[in-house]
């Protein structure tokens, strides 16, 4: 027979063990989002860099060509 001190163990000891695994668990979620999250953020921030220097370019060729610059044709 299991006298009551080795009873109580025992029930501390699943407690225990069902808590780190549930916790281990959570723990697992929680670094997946985040990990999700920053490489989330990093692809938005990319987007955002590469629009900026694509409007830097675009303006760079539009101040390029402005009509006050371009050679105008020769009437002969």
């Amino acid at each position: 027979m299991v006298g009551q001190f080795e009873s109580g163990k025992d029930t501390v000891q699943v407690i225990t063990e069902s808590a780190a695994t549930h916790i281990g668990n959570i723990a697992t979620i929680i670094t997946g989002a985040i990990r999700g999250i920053a490489r989330e953020t990093g692809e938005l921030l990319t987007d955002v860099i590469e629009m900026r220097e694509a409007s830097a370019r675009a303006r760079a060729d539009h101040e390029s060509q402005r009509p006050e610059d371009a050679v105008a044709p020769r009437e002969d």
